[in-house]
């Protein structure tokens, strides 16, 4: 089959790594040029697009945007993974139930832009070696903090107590910008209430543009290729674009802009002047994305180019 160019929205099931997803899509579409928008955990499932042929070229674009999550939380207890797949270090039976309206404020105190502490079971990169690594080892390493962008933190069920076990458990919604450690987020919630708590269930269910409607799992990819249409399944690169305002590039600039040229700012239309990002259209095709130039005042320079 030809090779295809744009983004194929994938759900990815538990079990899996976001590698092997990409590793059985390359086989899948006997295609070698495919990358993925942004990790996810093995037993983490949800919407994971996949950037085909050309559409490589938009791989840090969609990771830019951002993330919808759905999953639970216990309160209680804390393990060295900071989910289920680890062993628990922290335990403390909760008594007294904290009340769901002091759980729901916390929650909304991590709105914003907030500095967050990769895992040490992470694919974070240190010295040349990944977080896991010397988690395994027992080694222990300085991990570098990071901002991330947490649009919504939310509630979305009763918060339940196990008289039992002595624990409280809800389920969330989070929407953030890209690099957010969500078990993290559910980590530091426990400490800001005063006891250990660990994500229990993480679902990815939008990585913008993309949601669970648009995906296929990879057993439809197949049948899609089996059946020739999965061409109706694969967004083009303009498709994925047309969130961006486009600009009509005028006949005097089209040899600039092809060439990808710098230009002043005011070669714009007045009204595009100040967008972050306008997408170039020459003959209705977007030929790139061009945004004001890092260094040169009232200039701007393409961030891509297709």
């Amino acid at each position: 089959m030809q090779n295809l160019d744009g983004i194929l929205p994938l759900w990815k099931e538990k079990g899996l790594t976001s590698h092997d997803c990409v590793f059985k899509a390359r086989k899948i579409l006997h295609m070698k040029k495919i990358g993925h928008t942004g990790t996810l955990d093995p037993n983490v499932d949800g919407v994971l697009p996949l950037c085909l042929g050309k559409g490589t070229k938009l791989v840090d674009l969609i990771m830019d945007k951002t993330k919808t999550y759905v999953g639970e939380i216990t309160l209680g207890f804390a393990t060295e993974t900071e989910d289920l797949d680890g062993k628990i270090i922290d335990e403390l039976a909760i008594d007294q139930p904290i009340p769901s309206e002091v759980i729901d404020q916390k929650m909304q105190e991590f709105k914003g832009i907030i500095t967050q502490i990769p895992p040490m079971y992470s694919a974070v990169k240190v010295n040349g070696r990944r977080l896991y690594e010397y988690a395994r080892a027992n080694e222990t390493v300085e991990r570098p903090t990071r901002q991330v962008e947490i649009h919504q933190f939310k509630r979305t069920s009763s918060v339940e107590y196990d008289n039992e076990k002595h624990v409280q458990r809800f389920k969330f919604e989070v929407v953030c910008g890209k690099g957010t450690y969500i078990r993290t987020l559910a980590s530091n919630l426990g400490e800001s209430l005063g006891v250990p708590a660990t994500m229990i269930k993480l679902t990815r269910t939008g990585s913008s543009p993309f949601s669970k409607n648009e995906c296929l799992t990879l057993a439809e990819v197949k049948q899609a290729v089996t059946d020739g249409s999965i061409n109706q399944y694969v967004w083009s690169i303009d498709r994925v674009l047309n969130q961006y305002p486009t600009w009509e590039v005028p006949a005097h600039l089209i040899k600039l802009i092809r060439n990808g040229a710098v230009i002043d700012k005011d070669q714009l239309p007045k009204d595009l002047s100040d967008e972050p990002i306008v997408a170039a259209q020459i003959d209705n095709q977007i030929i790139g994305l061009y945004g004001p130039h890092p260094t040169k005042e009232n200039k701007v320079k393409p961030k891509k180019m297709f």
